[in-house]
């Protein structure tokens, strides 16, 4: 069948949080997930009992994206964050391979230290290709804004007033329309406003294009959405943008749903759960009598040197697969044990975002960081442990730790659930909770700490894993491995749903689809990684 994604469970979660002056039904819209393209070629794929379209990327495409980016002279990127200094190169690079001589150019706030760094890369004033933000707004047809989402949601009204007739505004995040929904705003009706969201950080989007340049492209997967088609022209200027993002697969979403699973995702598996799974983990192992050293490496290296690497080309029941006789129990009970815990924060996360809750508090605490800067979290003693375990890692005997494994697959597999009983399509599900995980964030996290990864993710990343990490690793310290020790009897129905789950049909055709090249985290890249020093 056609997936159909009800918004009634999207919206369920106070639905007139987001329409304070209408009436919004939680049951009888729906979105059809099928689109059409003059320029690219749409394929159906199945996932598990759904079928869904999708376009295939690839540097084969570059010749295409004149014509999907047709009546555009100028794009404006405007920030230089996490994916802007990715997103710039990789769109100014494909572009000029396809022959094209659009403009993208760097809109930065004046007196900016970032102009020094866009400089580096290329963009200068000389040339025209960078300068103070609403000039370079003013002067382009494509506004790529990317911002903080805190920055977005003090400066939309000047982004908007300055936007020329007949522009489009494009987003790599729905974090605007979450803000604008929840004070009862919306864009201005004359525009079309379109997203591409790389399910990755910044960093891994210009890696994986550098990296692939000799295989027809890689690069991190995106989902798109159009949320206003005033010119008609929106579904492929959004597509051809993908493309030339280096996405080796782009998937249909709305902005709705993409602010909900994408926040929703970075507060789980992606950055938060898996923060407090090492900190509960290593501290359990430590208690069990390990040294510091053995304990960091049968959780954090179990996870991302190990685990996810299985999860990445073979998908998630093969971590389960694999294992047997004592092995397999362990995280038989593992599993069985942190499955719900993991869920009932899981479920709390998704609530609040979805209620426009956590979108508030990243709101709020940006305005406090003048006061109260973002500081590190590296200098504790598990971070530090875990310093000295990379430097003398040998990466071909890195362990898979069953228990370890069962906790952090029962928690990949609790997000997907919520997400899944939220009316997400399998294809969001997937990159949000499965491959953004495995494919952008753990190889960077195995590469420089988990620690390193948390400080150096976007502004709205950061503040959800720091605020719902600590809830990962008190409930599962209190209530899953308690259960264990004190021999509790374990719901081992679990296991058997977590054998049969439709999910693993899905996440194996994804994984046809992963990039062409694993990433590599220690080549030279022309892009900036560290944020906090």
């Amino acid at each position: 069948m056609k997936f159909s994604l009800a918004i009634g469970a999207l919206l369920a979660a106070s639905a007139s949080a987001f329409a304070p002056n209408a009436a919004i039904s939680t049951r009888s819209s729906s979105l059809s997930m099928g689109f059409k393209s003059d320029v690219f070629t749409p394929v159906d794929v199945t996932l598990a009992d759904t079928t869904e379209t999708i376009v295939k990327g690839g540097r084969d495409l570059f010749p295409l994206l004149p014509k999907a980016f047709e009546g555009i002279s100028n794009v404006g990127v405007i920030g230089w964050g996490s994916q802007a200094p990715a997103q710039a190169q990789n769109l100014r690079d494909s572009l000029a391979e396809a022959g094209s001589d659009i403009k993208v150019s760097i809109g930065l706030r004046e007196g900016s230290s970032s102009f020094i760094e866009a400089r580096e890369c290329g963009f200068t004033e000389d040339a025209g290709t960078l300068g103070e933000m609403f000039d370079v707004i003013k002067e382009s047809d494509l506004v790529i804004l990317l911002i903080s989402d805190a920055a977005q949601a003090k400066l939309y009204k000047k982004v908007f007033e300055a936007m020329k007739p007949g522009a489009t505004l494009g987003l790599s995040h729905g974090f605007l329309l979450g803000h604008l929904d929840s004070i009862g705003e919306a864009f201005p009706e004359d525009m079309d406003v379109i997203a591409v969201c790389p399910k990755g950080m910044g960093p891994s989007v210009r890696r994986l294009y550098e990296q692939g340049k000799e295989v027809n492209g890689a690069g991190i997967n995106a989902s798109f959405g159009v949320h206003q088609n005033v010119s008609g022209k929106a579904t492929d200027l959004a597509l051809g943008w993908g493309v030339a993002l280096g996405s080796p697969f782009m998937f249909e979403t709305t902005l709705r749903s993409e602010y909900k699973s994408d926040i929703y995702g970075e507060r789980g598996i992606l950055l938060g759960a898996v923060h407090g799974i090492v900190e509960s983990l290593f501290r359990r192992y430590v208690r069990d009598g390990m040294t510091p050293e053995q304990a960091f490496t049968e959780s954090c290296e179990s996870i991302t040197g190990n685990i996810v690497k299985v999860i990445s080309t073979q998908g998630i029941k093969a971590v389960y697969d694999q294992l047997e006789g004592e092995d397999k129990t362990t995280f038989q009970n593992a599993y069985a044990a942190s499955y719900k815990p993991a869920k009932e924060i899981l479920q709390e996360i998704y609530d609040e975002v979805a209620s426009g809750n956590e979108i508030r508090t990243v709101i709020m605490h940006g305005e406090r960081t003048e006061k109260y800067p973002v500081g590190k979290i590296d200098g504790t003693f598990t971070w530090q442990v875990g310093e000295k375990v990379r430097a003398d890692r040998d990466e071909d005997n890195i362990p898979l730790n069953p228990f370890t494994a069962g906790v952090y697959v029962a928690t990949m597999m609790a997000q997907c659930d919520v997400l899944l009983e939220a009316g997400h399509p399998y294809s969001e599900v997937i990159n949000e909770s499965v491959i953004e995980a495995v494919d952008s964030l753990c190889p960077y996290m195995h590469y420089r700490g988990v620690a390193f990864m948390v400080d150096n993710c976007s502004f709205t990343a950061k503040t959800g894993s720091r605020k719902w990490a600590p809830r990962f690793d008190y409930i599962l310290d209190q209530l899953a491995y308690t259960a264990i020790d004190n021999g509790k009897e374990l719901d081992m129905t679990l296991i058997s749903d977590f054998e049969n789950h439709k999910i693993h049909a899905a996440v194996s055709e994804c994984c046809k689809l992963r990039p062409s090249v694993d990433i590599s985290c220690d080549t030279a890249t022309t892009t900036k990684e560290i944020v906090i020093e």
